[in-house]
């Protein structure tokens, strides 16, 4: 058995209230017990792999959208949304895709970019919303690649109301990210390099894959040598459909399955990050970012707006974004906040910009009656995939979001942190996730990526070139599954692909 939900929030907490990480930013009617009853039958793991489980085809129940075969799958807006909903949907686009640019300037509700940045709107990280990419070469891009700056934390920086807190400080000159482009008179921080090493993994069956292992490393530094003690880790930004569908999981659902001490041992110990809320001022469960550092959609979203950008919010108020005390010409430089705005972006601005990341839409499966992927959701869960990558839930019952309200949804995430192992490390601590612990990734859409972002990168990194190359470097936890994977017949490896190539 997993750890009850109240045990795992006494386990967590010295002097706090059972109930601090409940879901009191949503609007949430209770459900009844013959509604947990039901909802604990349909989410049971399947026990039948002749036939579909019902519902599985719409992943995102009644908010699932038909897949589209060109570029835009992952734009599209809620199936479920109201006529009224959806014009908020288009200005909250309207306001992802919009370009800003320097101050002063005659467009004043777009002015206010930088003065570091790493790109000029949401877009420019999140391409049809869909998946980042690694540099592949010295002459390509790195626009959806950010690398995350901390140094360790001191006694001062402590979340006291946090136990096992990882107290971290941003970098004393480069503050928590590198902006690798810059308004002219200000230097970029530094430009990004990336380099490769390949390596062969022998499979079953006389099969080898080529792993790639990256290095990074910064050049043309702006702004004078890093700390001693930097941690550098590198982050593609991630695909963003069913985020609001994410959001409504109830948190005793996600809390339910964790098991920090491997209690049942079947060597699997997810752990709940545990993050303050900027905006309640209080510790919530940790949902979004590859080590689900923000507890909600809102405080994601500004925080990119401030790191990524260099735009205030009513959440991070600066109108510089993350330059430090060290970079004094660009805290002095004019900036959007002057105005009758207050923010660059004000409140409605960054309500539009969370409802439309609440509801881009997640894609209705292909394929889940064909043999093959029958044959691989089989392998799936009898290798333990689903150990992590927990398959269904039922969202909370909301009175104000009726696009996520009491829907059946198949992520195939559990929320929860996991030890990846040495080798995807990236040795920076977050919230209470350890530099070797990473969020388990939804993998809804996973088989879109392609059509979507021209590519097959997967990972926090990119590292990964495809599925099985994601799979083969995992690692600490996962490790039994990765070694099945290699040893298993050939057919039930490209079965197991299949599958997840469905979803």
């Amino acid at each position: 058995m997993r750890l009850s939900s109240a045990t795992v929030f006494c386990a967590l907490f010295s002097g706090t209230s059972v109930h601090a990480l409940d879901d009191r930013h949503l609007n949430v009617v209770p459900r009844t017990d013959a509604e947990a009853q039901r909802i604990q039958s349909v989410t049971a793991a399947p026990t039948d792999f002749s036939k579909p489980h019902r519902f599985e085809s719409r992943p995102a129940g009644a908010a699932t959208v038909p897949a589209r075969t060109d570029a835009f799958a992952f734009k599209q807006p809620s199936a479920n949304l109201s006529k009224e909903d959806g014009l908020t949907f288009r200005m909250g686009e309207a306001m992802f895709d919009k370009l800003w640019v320097s101050s002063p300037s005659s467009t004043l509700a777009s002015d206010g970019l930088g003065p570091l940045y790493n790109a000029r709107n949401c877009l420019g990280c999140h391409q049809r919303a869909g998946r980042g990419h690694a540099p592949d070469s010295p002459e390509d891009d790195a626009l959806s690649l950010a690398i995350k700056l901390a140094i360790p934390g001191q006694q001062g920086d402590q979340i006291h109301q946090i136990e096992d807190f990882l107290a971290t400080r941003p970098e004393p000159t480069y503050g928590s990210q590198i902006q690798d482009f810059s308004l002219p008179g200000h230097p970029a921080e530094a430009r990004i390099e990336v380099t490769f090493e390949d390596f062969d993994v022998v499979l079953s069956g006389g099969e080898t894959a080529t792993l790639r292992r990256p290095s990074y490393a910064l050049q043309d530094l702006g702004y004078g040598t890093l700390h001693t003690d930097v941690m550098l880790s590198p982050r593609v930004a991630p695909q963003m459909i069913g985020l609001g569908l994410l959001d409504a999981i109830p948190a005793d659902d996600i809390l339910a399955n964790a098991d920090p001490d491997d209690s049942n041992g079947d060597g699997i110990s997810g752990r709940p990050n545990i993050t303050w809320s900027v905006e309640y001022q209080r510790p919530m469960l940790g949902r979004f970012g590859l080590k689900a550092g923000a507890p909600t959609l809102r405080q994601q979203s500004a925080a990119a707006f401030a790191a990524d950008i260099g735009i205030s919010t009513p959440l991070f108020e600066a109108g510089h974004g993350d330059c430090t005390t060290a970079q004094v010409d660009c805290i002095n430089s004019p900036h959007g906040d002057g105005d009758v705005r207050v923010f660059e972006v004000d409140e409605t601005g960054l309500d539009l910009v969370t409802f439309y990341s609440a509801n881009l839409a997640v894609p209705a499966r292909r394929d889940v009656d064909d043999p093959e992927v029958l044959r691989g959701k089989e392998v799936f869960h009898t290798t333990g995939c689903a150990s992590c990558h927990t398959p269904s839930y039922v969202t909370h019952r909301l009175k104000d979001q009726p696009a996520q309200s009491f829907q059946l949804i198949w992520p195939y995430t559990d929320m929860l942190l996991h030890d990846m192992g040495p080798e995807l490390a990236d040795n920076r601590p977050e919230g209470r996730a350890t530099g070797q612990e990473w969020r388990t990734p939804p993998l809804w859409g996973i088989g879109l990526t392609n059509q979507v972002s021209g590519h097959t990168q997967f990972l926090h990194d990119g590292r990964a070139r495809n599925i099985l190359e994601a799979i083969l470097w995992h690692g600490g936890e996962a490790q039994p599954m990765r070694d099945t994977v290699i040893t298993m017949p050939p057919e039930d490896r490209a079965a197991l692909i299949r599958f997840l190539e469905s979803l």
